[in-house]
């Protein structure tokens, strides 16, 4: 087997440990609170020892959130600004086709998100953490448009493109975790992006 095989191979082994650990982590607090279980039942659950947790999480509350965000919107800037600049009109569709691209990736179904905001909902230390996060996101994501279309990170276009493509997906996430809903993300995400064209759409003359 050649070396590049065996590391996309480890990858993949590092990535289902990692989504396992999580997975349960968030389930755990749904149901007890970050306080109610330790980092021993976590691993015990998953059948790994404490030093392979700690290997890929720093504490309990990072497990619960999952991945490190700094690697992953790396790979996701590396795919956006591989793309290049074509237009502002293209910008939006190539930022929610690599959102689409990675929600399918890690494989997130309606219950395991619920089950995560059920975490967050009961730990506000949590909600916190996330929250900040998501800003730091965001703003990682201006300077990544900004960076590849070749203007200002402040630009207001960079910073327009970002808050709705956010508002969008607040909305998908809502509508996705409705009871209710049959539709997948994608499916429900691409339905606002239509919306949102007809809405900008020039008027007839």
């Amino acid at each position: 087997m050649s070396d590049s095989a065996t590391s996309n191979r480890r990858e993949r082994r590092m990535k289902a440990t990692a989504s396992r650990l999580t997975a349960v982590a968030r389930r755990l607090t749904a149901e007890r609170g970050l306080n109610g279980f330790t980092v021993e039942e976590v691993c015990d659950v998953v059948d790994v020892s404490r030093r392979t947790f700690f290997n890929y999480f720093p504490t309990k509350e990072d497990a619960v959130l999952g991945v490190d965000p700094d690697d992953d919107m790396q790979r996701f800037g590396e795919e956006f600004a591989a793309r290049g600049s074509r237009g502002w009109p293209a910008v939006i569709d190539d930022l929610a086709d690599l959102v689409i691209a990675h929600f399918g990736a890690v494989e997130h179904d309606a219950d395991e998100h619920a089950t995560f905001f059920s975490a967050i909902e009961r730990e506000p230390r949590l909600f916190i953490k996330f929250m900040g996060a998501t800003r730091e996101r965001e703003r990682m994501a201006v300077a990544l448009v900004a960076s590849r279309e070749g203007v200002d990170v402040n630009d207001p276009r960079a910073e327009a493109v970002i808050h709705v493509l956010s508002t969008l997906l607040k909305n998908t996430g809502e509508r996705f975790l409705d009871p209710a809903n049959s539709s997948d993300f994608s499916t429900i995400l691409r339905a606002h992006l239509d919306a949102l064209r007809v809405v900008l759409a020039p008027a007839s003359p």
